[in-house]
């Protein structure tokens, strides 16, 4: 297999990685929640925990599969953060992990010209690369925010690593 081609599915395989570690977080942190708290805004300028799981859903299809695919973007993100509820944490999950799928499945799916040809997102000119970094470190973030939020409503570490030491130093 040649260089680039090695290259390439490497970092798809690390960014598909990093997408199905936030996944696991988002599901571990849910999992200690009630379904009013996961609608609870804390305060008029923050996001409840189900707007931010939409918003990802949202995000995710518009930059990892209709950019990437060059299929029409049909997003419409002010809705991902009006809606108050009527989805449950079974629901807004199976929707995250369907959305993550289909991300992993395009960036599985994308040649090398559509990874390296820019293409405007949100008025923003990403490569496909730029696209991809996006959508992990997106997630990544709000996965950061979920995180913090279900730390500061329970008072309790939610034991992503539990098990793992994380003290081991680097291999030489």
């Amino acid at each position: 297999m040649e260089d680039s081609k090695k290259f390439q599915d490497e970092f798809i395989q690390n960014a598909s990685f990093r997408m199905d570690e936030s996944l696991r977080m988002i599901s571990i942190a849910l999992d200690g929640i009630s379904e009013e708290q996961l609608w609870q805004k804390p305060n008029s300028s923050l996001n409840s925990m189900g707007n931010l799981i939409l918003h990802l859903c949202g995000n995710m299809t518009q930059y990892g599969i209709a950019s990437l695919r060059e299929t029409e973007d049909t997003r419409d993100r002010d809705l991902e953060f009006s809606v108050e509820g009527g989805l449950t944490k079974t629901e807004l999950l199976a929707q995250l992990k369907a959305t993550v799928k289909a991300v992993k499945s395009t960036f599985q799916d994308i040649s090398t010209h559509r990874l390296l040809k820019k293409k405007k997102v949100q008025g923003f000119e990403f490569s496909g690369i730029g696209n991809i970094v996006h959508v992990v470190e997106h997630f990544s973030y709000h996965t950061g925010q979920i995180a913090f939020w279900v730390k500061l409503l329970k008072d309790k570490q939610l034991g992503f690593y539990e098990g793992h030491d994380l003290n081991q130093l680097n291999d030489e």
